[in-house]
């Protein structure tokens, strides 16, 4: 018995995967985790981040990627710093979107769309969403 995969998305699930555990064996593990971000999400980052990207908001001209990891620890993301291998400056490590839950990706979504309405940003009403 092994490589099982529920997604409590109801009470038939959550049925199942009690019915699972009372069938496990002495000494099973049994991990929960949040769901991680959707590839909707994903998509609608990367559509907002380019939008900010071309308005260069207070003059900062930027990639989508700089501003992501700008928003990221905005929203309290921490990266690590690391030299880079040639020695010239250094690298940020540990800012992973795809590593963040559907919950904490909602909140980078809320924190780009605070961030674009303070300046003037304008999305389509679909990616505003």
């Amino acid at each position: 018995m092994s490589g099982h995969t529920i997604i409590l998305s109801g009470p038939r699930a959550r049925f199942d995967a009690k019915a699972l555990v009372d069938r496990s064996p002495p000494y099973a593990v049994v991990t929960f985790k949040e769901q991680r971000r959707t590839n909707d999400q994903n998509a609608l980052l990367w559509t907002l981040l380019g939008y900010v990207s071309r308005a260069k908001p207070e003059g900062r001209v930027y990639p989508p990627e700089i501003w992501k990891s700008l928003f990221m620890s905005s929203c309290g993301h921490q990266a690590r710093w690391e030299p880079a291998l040639d020695g010239n400056g250094v690298v940020a490590v540990g800012y992973r979107s795809s590593r963040l839950t559907k919950a904490e990706m909602s909140d980078l979504i809320e924190c780009i769309n605070e961030y674009a309405a303070r300046h003037n940003i304008q999305f389509s009403e679909t990616e505003a969403a």
